[in-house]
């Protein structure tokens, strides 16, 4: 993956990451980018239950040399909550997901909606759009400036509230290469909206347009 150095940077890092994807029975799904969900309703196009997913945080080096020991770094967390979708028919789902850190302040809302594209050359391809809204805590973990790193930094406090954190475009495409291998591309585009995007971090040190991009070999059992 190249992803963003933090959420709002305008730098970015490369990060291998193992990328799962597991069905137990149809209702138990575990994958290492879309987390954990337990369907328990699997019936009339609708399904919902349980949702778990991993949040990535900013180490020091993520920071860089303008932020580092300036701003707090931040810890990767787990969240969990439930999620709801309903399927109109086998290309197209409407989703939404609700979540809470395990250890800390922050819920998160995420409503979005999946669409298969029709096969090319045998490619698998999907787009997502997504928005993103954070409650007052997770926009202030990821966005506010206290009054002593804004002296230090040369900016205002920033003290954000709840609401929308970022509209989102993804496109996958898997491509075959034997009958159990492919190789999975994704480009992710995301703007930051509203008082993330208002952030000093965003506004001076960073950027509202987030590109992440991943590239991986996949072996299907």
């Amino acid at each position: 993956m190249r992803m963003p150095g933090w959420i709002g940077s305008n730098d970015h890092r490369d990060q291998w990451a193992p990328f799962v994807q597991v069905t137990f029975d149809q209702h138990i799904t575990l994958s290492t980018s879309d987390g954990l969900t337990a369907d328990l309703i699997h019936r009339d196009g609708w399904q919902g239950g349980f949702y778990g997913n991993y949040m990535w945080g900013r180490s020091h080096d993520d920071l860089g040399p303008q932020l580092a020991g300036m701003v707090d770094s931040l810890s990767p967390r787990l969240n969990a909550g439930g999620y709801i979708e309903y399927h109109p028919n086998k290309i197209v789902n409407f989703g939404a997901t609700l979540s809470h850190d395990t250890q800390g302040a922050g819920a998160y809302l995420n409503l979005y909606i999946d669409s298969g594209l029709p096969p090319l050359w045998g490619i698998e391809e999907s787009v997502q759009l997504q928005w993103q809204a954070m409650n007052a805590p997770a926009m202030r973990r990821f966005f506010g400036v206290n009054a002593t790193q804004a002296a230090r930094l040369g900016t205002n406090a920033w003290n954000p509230g709840a609401g929308s954190q970022q509209i989102e475009l993804e496109y996958d495409a898997l491509i075959p290469v034997t009958r159990r291998t492919a190789v999975l591309l994704s480009v992710d585009y995301a703007r930051l909206l509203g008082d993330a995007a208002d952030s000093p971090l965003v506004k001076r040190f960073g950027s509202a347009n987030q590109l992440t991009t991943s590239l991986g070999f996949v072996y299907r059992f």
